[in-house]
């Protein structure tokens, strides 16, 4: 009887260690950042020991599910396309017309030299789908009090990231860091969030960087400078024909 009193004491006045669930705060992590739909321009830095060079976007993006990317700068990259629709991808070459679909060997290879890879740019992976989640601790980032949250890959998962740890803001469900890890332990790269800023309507990190930690000094900035989210988006967006009609 005594231990029967002590287990409903447990269940009805202790309170959990956290509240949430890891899916649901890395849920609402992405759904804030990412939005159901999204349309906006964007720029990119890569930075390496030898040289800086920097890019302007127009992107649109339907979830998970699609995606076209469309270089705006500079004048020898202008018109060059990126295509995603559902799991496949096409990579649009304006100076020679030519249109190459990426094979899902190279969706984890550097998307137009960066250190964002195609898969970070089309969002092919999903969180949810392709992780077992769950909250390790709470710890500070950038003087914010975060969830430390571990993924770990799910067995039928096509993935090549041993271990995630994804640094959740709990005031607010912003992300603040995410680390990747190869199958070794090893850690590969970090993106950092910064320049917290009215966005479309929503407040967000409008600069998203990634760090190469096997590469000295190499890292990309994806800075936001205008975008819409959940906004109707027509299909003809993604298709052939405007991929590859000229600009």
């Amino acid at each position: 009887m005594k231990r029967v009193t002590y287990i409903l004491f447990i269940l009805i006045f202790v309170k959990p260690l956290f509240s949430q669930s890891a899916e649901e705060i890395i849920q609402k992590s992405e759904d804030l950042i990412k939005g159901n739909t999204a349309h906006g321009t964007f720029k990119m830095s890569v930075v390496t020991s030898d040289y800086t060079r920097d890019l302007t976007m127009e992107s649109w993006w339907v979830g998970n599910d699609k995606a076209l990317i469309v270089v705006k700068s500079p004048k020898k990259e202008e018109g060059d396309k990126t295509l995603k629709i559902g799991n496949e991808m096409w990579n649009y070459l304006k100076n020679t017309q030519t249109t190459i679909k990426v094979p899902p060997s190279m969706m984890l290879q550097s998307w137009n030299g960066s250190d964002f890879t195609n898969d970070d740019l089309v969002r092919e992976s999903n969180l949810s789908d392709d992780y077992f989640q769950k909250i390790l601790d709470e710890g500070d980032i950038g003087g914010e009090k975060c969830w430390k949250i571990e993924l770990d890959p799910k067995p039928s998962a096509a993935v090549v990231w041993g271990r995630l740890y994804y640094w959740v803001r709990e005031k607010d469900y912003l992300p603040a860091l995410v680390q990747y890890y190869d199958e070794k332990g090893k850690l590969i790269r970090e993106m950092v969030f910064t320049d917290i800023r009215n966005v479309g309507g929503r407040k967000i990190p409008s600069e998203w960087t990634m760090y190469s930690r096997t590469e000295e000094g190499k890292h990309t900035t994806f800075k936001i400078v205008s975008a819409k989210f959940d906004i109707e988006i027509s299909d003809s967006i993604f298709s052939f024909e405007e991929l590859e009609k000229g600009n």
